[in-house]
C-alpha cells in the first residue's frame, strides 16, 4: 500500500501557497511509489497500539536528509510546513509525531537490515523510467566519515572503557556490581569522563594512572567471567568491549614470585592490527585510519557510485526537455575506515548487477585493483578504468636495466627468455598471500657469464628471478599496464573526476562525512537515506530545471562593463 490519498483541503492550500510546487510536493506527485508500507513488514508487527506506517516516517526521513535536518527539525516540519503535510497525505491540522519516532523507526530498519529498501526502490524506479539502464558509464569514488564519538588516545580509552562498563553495570546489574567494587572509590574516579586535558601532566604519573586502569579493568573482567556470575553479565556489550579493550592495551604476566604484573604495552609488545582495534567504547565499529600524510580520522569510509553517461541524442525520458539522462547514484557502500578501497570494488559491482545497472565501463579513483579483480570486471562485461600499480621490480623502480617488460615469456614451452637471449632453467607455481603466482629462476651459470648481469639483478647468489601470475592474469594486467599510458586512456579516466563535485554536493545536502549515529549498521543506514536524497534533489532538478548547468557564467561587474559599453 502506497501513500494515502490526498485530503482535498491541503491539496488546495498547497497549489495555494506554492504555485510553482516544491521538492516534497513533487516527490508526492512522481515517487508516491517508491514509499510503501509491504516491504517494511518483516520489521513491524501486526499486533499492539497502531503507530505511523513506515512508508509516511520513510518519506520523512528522506525529506529529513535532503534538507539536513535533526529529528526535532523534521518533526516539526511534519506539522508546520504544508508541502510536507501534502507530501504525507494528511489533513491540514495533524498534530504530527514526537521526534523520537524517528529513532526508534531508524533502530527497527538497522536491526532487520533494511537500511537500503527506500533506496533500492527508488533506482527501480528510476530503472522503469528509463533513468537508469545497464551498460554505459559509472563512476566510483570513496570519502572519509568521522565517527559520532570523540577521539581518543590509548589512556583515554582505557580509562572510558572501564567507565562505560562501569555504567552500564549500574544500570543492569546493581546488586552484583555493589558486591564487586568499592563504588564510593569507583564512583570518584570515574563519575568524570575520562578527559586528557584533565589528567597528570607529567609522565610518571600519567604511567600510574594507566596501570590503575588496567587493575582495575583486570578486576572487573575476572568478576565478571567468575565461575559464579551469571552468563548475561559478560554479555552485556560494554562489558565484553572492555575485555578487548584490555586485551589491546595491556600485557598480563607474572613476575619471580608468582605475582600478577599489568603491563602497559609498547611498540615491542605489538598491538592488533587496525581493522581489529577499538577506537571507542562507544562504537565498536569505528577505527582509525589514515589516507597520505594528511589525513588521519576516526570512523568510516563511505563508496559511492553513481551514473556518467549523457545521451543528447535520445528520446528516452525527457521530462525537462533537454534529452540529458541525470547523474544518479546507483550504490552507496559503506565500511570501516580501515578497509582499503580495492576492497569495496567487487561488492559494489555486484550489488550493481543484482540490480540490473551493471555499467559497461567502471571508473575509480585509483585503488589499484589486482589482477584477479580486472579479470574477473572483464568476463563479467565490465571494463575497469583505473589506474593498476606498476611493475614494482628494482630495475622497474630505479628505471634502469632489465624490468618484467623486457622478458618474453612462452607459455606453450613454459620457459621465459631474457633480453640477453638466455632462456630460464625452473620454474615453480607457488601460493603467494593466498594468490597463484609462478616463480621463473635462471640458473646460476647462465646469469653469471650474461655481460648484462650487474644490469638485471643484485642478488647475492647472481642469478635472476622472476615472479609471474598465471597467463590470463599475467595478460591482462599487462594489458591494463600498456593501455594506462595512452593519452587516450588518460583523457577517458579524467570522467571519473566528476565524481568528487558528488561528494561535495553530498557534504553540502547531507553531511555525509559526519556520523550521525554511532555503529556500522546506523551509519549505513544514514548514508543510504543520504544517497536516496541526493537522488530525488537531482531527479527534481531533471524534472523542473534539467541538468545543473556548470557553464562558467560571466561576473555582475562583467556584465555591468558591457552594458556600459554597448
Amino acid at each position: 500500500m502506497g501513500l494515502p490519498e490526498l485530503p482535498e483541503q491541503t491539496v488546495m492550500v498547497a497549489r495555494a501557497a506554492f504555485p510553482k510546487g516544491s521538492l516534497a510536493i513533487r516527490v508526492r506527485d512522481r515517487l508516491a511509489e517508491v514509499f510503501a508500507d509491504e516491504p517494511f513488514a518483516e520489521a513491524f508487527g501486526v499486533r499492539g497500539a497502531p503507530g505511523l506506517s513506515p512508508r509516511a516516517l520513510s518519506l520523512v526521513t528522506v525529506l529529513q536528509f535532503a534538507e539536513d535536518l535533526t529529528d526535532r527539525q523534521a518533526a516539526a516540519m511534519a506539522v508546520r510546513a504544508i508541502d510536507w503535510k501534502y507530501a504525507l497525505g494528511v489533513e491540514l491540522t495533524d498534530i504530527g509525531f514526537d521526534a523520537s519516532v524517528l529513532c526508534r523507526f531508524r533502530a527497527r530498519l538497522a536491526d532487520s537490515g533494511m537500511e537500503r529498501v527506500v533506496f533500492d526502490r527508488l533506482l527501480q524506479h528510476c530503472k522503469d523510467a528509463g533513468l537508469v539502464a545497464a551498460g554505459g558509464k559509472q563512476r566510483t569514488d570513496s570519502t572519509h566519515v568521522i565517527s559520532a564519538v570523540r577521539d581518543l588516545n590509548r589512556l583515554e580509552l582505557a580509562g572510558e572503557s572501564v567507565r562505560a562498563a562501569l555504567e552500564a553495570l549500574a544500570v543492569a546489574a546493581p546488586a552484583w556490581l555493589a558486591g564487586q567494587i568499592d563504588v564510593t572509590e569507583f564512583a570518584e574516579r570515574y563519575g568524570p569522563r575520562i578527559d586528557g586535558w584533565k589528567m597528570p601532566p607529567s609522565q610518571a604519573k600519567r604511567d600510574r594512572l594507566a596501570q590503575v586502569f588496567g587493575q582495575d579493568a583486570v578486576a572487573l573482567c575476572q568478576a565478571a567471567w567468575a565461575a559464579d556470575t551469571p552468563a548475561w553479565v559478560r554479555e552485556i556489550e560494554a562489558v565484553a568491549l572492555l575485555r578487548q579493550v584490555l586485551v589491546q592495551t595491556y600485557i598480563i604476566r607474572s613476575d619471580a614470585r608468582g605475582r600478577q604484573v599489568i603491563k602497559k604495552r609498547d611498540a615491542d609488545d605489538g598491538v592488533p592490527p587496525g581493522q581489529l582495534r577499538l577506537a571507542s567504547p562507544y562504537d565498536a565499529d569505528a577505527r582509525w585510519a589514515a589516507k597520505g600524510d594528511d589525513l588521519f580520522w576516526c570512523g568510516y569510509k563511505i563508496h559511492l557510485t553513481e551514473t556518467c553517461t549523457t545521451l543528447p541524442d535520445t528520446d528516452t525520458d525527457t521530462d525537462a526537455g533537454t534529452g540529458v539522462m541525470p547523474n544518479l547514484i546507483t550504490d552507496v557502500h559503506t565500511t570501516d575506515a580501515t578497509v582499503p578501497d580495492v576492497k569495496a570494488t567487487a561488492p559494489i559491482q555486484h550489488k550493481l548487477a543484482e540490480h540490473g545497472v551493471k555499467p559497461a565501463e567502471h571508473y575509480l579513483d585509483s585503488g589499484y585493483p589486482s589482477a584477479d579483480l580486472i579479470t574477473k570486471a572483464m568476463k563479467q562485461g565490465v571494463h575497469m578504468v583505473t589506474p593498476v600499480l606498476l611493475d614494482r621490480s628494482a630495475q622497474a623502480k630505479a628505471a634502469a636495466g632489465f624490468g618484467k617488460t623486457t622478458f618474453t615469456i612462452n607459455w606453450k614451452t613454459r620457459q621465459v627468455r631474457c633480453p640477453a637471449g638466455r632462456t630460464s632453467s625452473h620454474r615453480n607455481p607457488v601460493k603467494q598471500h593466498g594468490k597463484d603466482a609462478i616463480v621463473i629462476t635462471f640458473s646460476v651459470l647462465t646469469c653469471r657469464e650474461c655481460p648484462f648481469q650487474q644490469q638485471c639483478t643484485a642478488s647475492k647468489l647472481g642469478r635472476r628471478m622472476l615472479t609471474l601470475r598465471p597467463e590470463e592474469l599475467h595478460e591482462n594486467l599487462a594489458r591494463a599496464r600498456a593501455e594506462q599510458k595512452t593519452d587516450t586512456w588518460k583523457n577517458k579516466y579524467a570522467l571519473r573526476a566528476g565524481v568528487e563535485g558528488t561528494i561535495n554536493q553530498a557534504l553540502d545536502i547531507t553531511g555525509i562525512r559526519q556520523a550521525r549515529y554511532r555503529g556500522l549498521p546506523k551509519v549505513r543506514l544514514q548514508h543510504a537515506f543520504s544517497a536516496t536524497a541526493l537522488n530525488i534533489v537531482r531527479l527534481d532538478a531533471h524534472w523542473t530545471t534539467g541538468p545543473l548547468d556548470r557553464t562558467r557564467h560571466n561576473s555582475r561587474l562583467e556584465r555591468l562593463s558591457y552594458r556600459l559599453s554597448a
